[in-house]
C-alpha cells in the first residue's frame, strides 16, 4: 500500500511541557489505523498538526510521500486532509447541503456539484436529507454531514476524533461500515478512540503514544485490550470493573415523581419517575441531548422544574437554589458534563479550586489555605494527577487530569448523593479505571450515585440498575445484569423497555 502520510521525528513543545517528543507514524492508503494514548500522550497535538491547527517545532511530515508544511486548515485541504473534530464545524442554522457546498461554485457548477454530492452520498452510505437544518440534525446526522463536507471538498486522508463518543452502538456500527466503505475506495483514516473493543473492531494497525512519544506500532489481529493498555501505560493493568452488591439504604435516598423540566420553550423532561437508594448505583443512559443534562442540573438546583417533585430523604427539594440545598444540610456532589464552565475555574491553582467547595464552612475571617493545600496534596497523590504541583492554574491540565481534580474535590466533600455527568469522557483507559474504583468504594459507604454515562459496556458492567432516557422521556429501567448492549440501544432510539426484549 502507498504511503499516504509519514511523520518522522515530529517535535512539539509548549513552553516546558513537551507534548510531542520525536513521534514517527505512518498511515497508508486503504487502511484504518488506531492512535492511542493515556491523557496527555501527545495525541491532539500531533494531528493538530497534520489539519494545519498547529506547526511542529521539529520533524518532517511527508503527505503521498513529498515533504511538506502545513501552515492551516486550509493547507491540509489542499493536501486532501481532512479532520472530523469532537465538537463539530457546522453551522446550525444552514442545511446539510449549504454547509458541505459552502464557498462553493455557484450556476451550472452548481448544478454539477450537487451530483457529485449525491453520487458521494451512494459511494460511501451517508444518507442524509440535505434539506434539513443542523439544528434539526441527530448527532449521528451531524456526523454525517462532517464527512461528507470533507469528502465533497478531495479529502481522501480522514482524521476521526472520538466519533462514536455520543453514537448509539446501531449508530456506531453504521459509522464502522461508512469507514470501511472508504477503506476499501483507497481512503486512509485515523481514528482517535479510547474505547478498546473499537480499536479491535474497526483498525488495521494500531500505533500507541506514550508521553509524547511513539512506543509502538502493531497489527491489530495480533494484539488485545490487555496488550495494548500495558503499551499505553507501561505496565500491567487489570482490566476488569468491580461490581461490589449493592449495599442498598432501606429508606430511598432519592425519589423523583412527574418531574417535567423545560428548556427554551421545548419540554426537555416529561413526566419523569425513578428512585435511588443510597449503595447503588444508578446508570443514565441516552443520545446527547436526550434531558440527562436537564435532569442533573434540575436535581442540584441549577434549574426549576415546571412540575413534579424531587425528594431527597421525604423532603421536596424542588425549587430550591444551590445554597438552600446546602443550608438545609443536604450533602450532595455534582460532577458536570461542563468541567471548567461549571466545575473548576481555569484561571485558578487546584488548591484554590478546592477552597471553592470548603470556604462556607470557614471559621474566622481569613480562609485556611493550609488545608486547602493539604487536601490537593492528597488528591494529586491518590489519583496520581499529573501536574507540577498544587499551585498549577487548571488550564494547564490535560482533560483527564482536570477530569481527576474534580472528582477528587467533590467525593473529599463525604457526599451521600453524587451525581456524575460523563465522568470519564475523554479520559484514557487507566485513568477510567481509576474513576470508577473511586465511584465502588463510594458506592460501599453507602452513598448513592446517578451514573450518566455513554459506554453502555460501562453502564452495564459498573452500574446495578440503568434507566434509558429518549427526548425527555423515561423508556424504562432494566436491571444491570440482565440487559444487553443491543436492547440498551433499541431503547435510545425511542423503543419502550417492554418492546425491546
Amino acid at each position: 500500500m502507498d504511503s499516504a502520510i509519514r511523520l518522522s521525528d515530529i517535535r512539539k513543545r509548549f513552553g516546558a511541557v513537551a507534548a510531542n517528543d520525536g513521534i514517527d507514524l505512518e498511515l497508508r492508503f486503504g487502511e484504518i489505523l488506531a492512535l492511542l494514548g493515556e491523557n496527555g500522550s501527545g495525541k491532539t497535538t500531533l494531528v493538530n498538526m497534520l489539519s494545519g491547527i498547529y506547526q511542529p517545532d521539529g520533524g518532517h511530515i511527508y503527505v503521498r510521500g513529498s515533504a511538506v508544511t502545513i501552515t492551516s486548515p486550509r493547507e491540509a485541504q489542499k493536501l486532501g486532509i481532512g479532520m472530523v473534530h469532537q465538537h463539530f464545524k457546522l453551522v446550525d442554522a444552514f442545511t446539510a447541503q449549504e454547509n458541505i457546498q459552502m464557498g462553493g461554485p455557484g450556476g451550472r457548477a452548481a448544478r454539477e456539484s450537487w451530483q457529485r454530492l449525491l453520487s458521494l452520498q451512494e459511494e460511501y452510505g451517508l444518507h442524509v436529507n440535505q434539506s434539513i437544518r443542523v439544528r434539526e440534525m441527530s448527532v449521528s446526522e451531524k456526523q454525517c454531514v462532517e464527512i461528507l463536507k470533507l469528502l465533497y471538498r478531495g479529502a481522501d486522508i480522514l482524521i476521526l476524533d472520538e466519533p462514536t463518543a455520543v453514537l448509539t452502538p446501531q449508530e456506531a456500527d453504521a459509522l464502522f461500515s461508512m469507514l470501511r466503505r472508504m477503506r476499501a475506495n483507497g481512503c486512509a483514516v485515523i481514528i482517535i478512540t479510547h474505547k478498546l473493543s473499537e480499536v479491535l473492531a474497526i483498525s488495521d494497525r494500531v500505533t500507541v503514544l506514550r508521553k509524547g512519544r511513539s512506543v509502538a506500532t502493531v497489527q491489530t489481529a495480533g494484539t488485545d485490550a490487555r496488550k495494548l493498555t500495558e503499551l499505553m501505560v507501561g505496565r500491567p493493568v487489570e482490566l476488569r470493573i468491580e461490581r461490589p452488591e449493592p449495599v442498598r439504604d432501606e429508606e430511598l435516598l432519592l425519589d423523583v415523581r412527574g418531574l417535567r423540566v423545560k428548556k427554551e420553550e421545548a419540554i426537555a423532561l416529561r413526566d419523569l419517575d425513578f428512585t435511588l437508594r443510597g449503595g447503588e448505583i444508578l446508570g443514565v443512559a441516552g443520545i446527547a441531548g436526550g434531558g440527562q443534562k436537564e435532569l442533573c442540573e434540575c436535581i442540584a438546583g441549577l434549574i426549576k422544574a415546571e412540575s413534579g417533585s424531587i425528594r431527597f430523604r421525604g423532603e421536596d427539594i424542588v425549587g430550591f437554589t444551590p445554597a438552600d440545598i446546602i443550608k438545609m444540610g443536604i450533602s450532595m456532589s455534582f460532577i458536570p458534563e461542563d468541567r471548567l464552565g461549571m466545575g473548576l475555574v481555569a484561571s485558578m491553582d487546584i488548591t484554590n479550586n478546592m477552597l471553592l467547595k470548603t470556604y462556607r464552612g470557614n471559621r474566622g475571617p481569613v480562609l485556611r489555605r493550609s488545608d486547602a493545600k493539604a487536601m490537593a496534596n492528597k488528591l494529586i497523590r491518590r489519583l496520581d494527577i499529573s501536574t507540577p504541583g498544587p499551585g498549577t492554574p487548571v488550564r494547564q491540565l490535560s482533560g483527564g487530569n482536570v477530569q481527576k481534580v474534580l472528582l477528587g474535590r467533590e467525593i473529599e466533600s463525604g457526599p451521600r448523593l453524587l451525581i456524575t455527568a460523563y465522568a470519564v469522557r475523554g479520559l484514557d483507559t487507566h485513568s477510567s479505571f481509576t474513576i470508577y474504583d473511586l465511584l465502588n468504594r463510594q458506592k460501599e459507604r453507602g452513598v448513592g450515585i446517578l451514573f450518566i454515562g455513554e459506554d453502555l459496556d460501562v453502564l452495564i458492567e459498573l452500574c446495578d440498575r440503568i434507566m434509558v432516557l429518549c427526548r425527555g422521556e423515561c423508556m424504562g429501567i432494566v436491571e444491570a445484569k440482565e440487559t444487553t448492549k443491543e436492547q440498551l440501544g433499541l431503547m435510545m432510539a425511542g423503543m419502550r423497555k417492554e418492546e425491546a426484549v
